[in-house]
């Protein structure tokens, strides 16, 4: 018979309660910046700016779902959003006839050109006001140390494919974490 679980202690059970309240709080007031300043939604942030990011501005769909951690199939959704609006195109793969490539455009540059000074306010103001450099260097570290932990077996809809059985490598695209060159 197994052993059960120890309970969490008090600094366990704390971590994890601001962890969680600190997420859902940021992400609220994110999400409320993005659709009031360009229509995006958080996802589609990601999109752009992780497209942004690319010396190319492309990006295999596959590749996005990875980095994004967000289903291929809503991440598919997400995209058609994106390209009804003229802000991204999507093409077959020139290195892989089943694999399509999202592309941001100008308008999608410039929508990321709007929203990105309120995100960076937002970011500013409620994450990292409160902290000193050296608490913002000790919270990426620590943040990235799990991150990495959790991607290291990431749920089936979100592990690259031929990957679902092994490790991850490598790191997934940018994310967005800088301003997108124009």
């Amino acid at each position: 018979m197994a052993s059960p679980t120890p309970p969490l202690d008090p600094t366990q059970l704390g971590a994890y309660f601001a962890l969680i309240e600190t997420s859902s709080l940021l992400r609220h007031t994110v999400e409320q910046q993005l659709r009031e300043a360009g229509d995006l939604s958080y996802v589609q942030f990601q999109l752009l700016a992780t497209l942004g990011d690319s010396p190319t501005g492309s990006h295999r769909m596959t590749d996005l779902a990875d980095g994004v951690v967000y289903s291929r199939s809503g991440l598919t959704y997400q995209a058609q959003l994106l390209e009804q609006r003229g802000l991204v195109t999507r093409a077959p793969s020139p290195d892989d006839e089943r694999g399509v490539t999202v592309t941001i455009t100008d308008a999608g540059r410039g929508v990321l050109r709007t929203v990105f000074p309120g995100h960076v306010a937002v970011l500013d103001e409620l994450l990292f006001a409160p902290l000193s450099r050296a608490d913002v260097e000790m919270l990426a570290d620590v943040l990235g140390r799990v991150r990495d932990h959790m991607r290291a077996a990431p749920p089936r809809s979100a592990a690259p494919r031929g990957q679902r059985a092994r490790q991850r490598p490598s790191q997934p695209p940018s994310t967005g974490r800088t301003m997108p060159s124009t």
